[in-house]
């Protein structure tokens, strides 16, 4: 197979326009605004925002990263990088659930000092504040600003979502791809619309069109390039 295979799991930039809304309207609509306002250097805001794996809270972290350069953190970052700076307004903490013994304790330093000094936090986490098993303090100051639950897309939401995406790009799908690549392939969109991309360039390669046999083909020839 050609180098095309090789990078056909690789997920589009994430953005806030590219992220599918299904339920997260009005959250959607504050984070939008969140990042509009932070250019404007006006109305911070603390939130937390919970949904299951696979619900895109990396997804709207990294976009609002991309849209505010704000201070990204997760918990492989360094404890030392949990730092604040006058020169930064926008701070975004991922999987929070994840963090250790010292990152909560950096965690809740730096959400303390970026409050006092007006800025913006907007953490993600598995649960909603109330159920994480995480210091009281920092489990107490997640819950202090806005809560809102990151709703996961259902099938059929995702079928559309792709459905539309093929549509606005002038592909033609057999029917049966789309259901066949969400019950064979990883379920979060980004990586479904990664898929998409690889088979619009695999079949543009092979000049066959896209056809239940074409996805299986590609999927298989990805596991066998992924494979130890």
């Amino acid at each position: 197979m050609k180098q095309l295979l090789l990078d056909w799991g690789a997920a589009p930039p994430q953005t806030l326009d590219n992220f599918v809304v299904g339920k997260n309207t009005e959250l959607l609509a504050l984070l939008t605004s969140l990042a509009a306002q932070h250019a404007a250097n006006v109305k911070p805001q603390m939130i937390t925002i919970w949904g299951h794996a696979g619900s895109g809270k990396s997804h709207v972290l990294q976009a609002l990263h991309t849209a505010t350069q704000g201070l990204l953190l997760t918990p492989k970052h360094a404890v030392s990088e949990f730092a604040w700076s006058a020169d930064q307004a926008m701070y975004l903490l991922d999987d929070c659930d994840q963090l250790s013994e010292e990152h909560q304790i950096a965690g809740f330093a730096l959400f303390n000092q970026v409050r006092e000094a007006g800025g913006s936090w907007v953490a993600s986490a598995n649960q909603a504040p109330a159920q994480l098993k995480l210091r009281e303090d920092l489990r107490t100051r997640l819950g202090w600003g806005l809560i809102y639950e990151l709703h996961g897309l259902s099938d059929e939401e995702k079928l559309d979502a792709l459905s539309k995406s093929a549509e606005s790009r002038g592909l033609s799908l057999s029917p049966g791809v789309l259901p066949y690549l969400l019950t064979h392939f990883r379920r979060d969109m980004p990586s479904l619309s990664a898929m998409l991309d690889a088979l619009d360039r695999y079949s543009l390669e092979t000049q066959r069109p896209i056809t239940l046999p074409l996805l299986r083909e590609l999927l298989q020839s990805g596991e066998a390039t992924t494979s130890p």
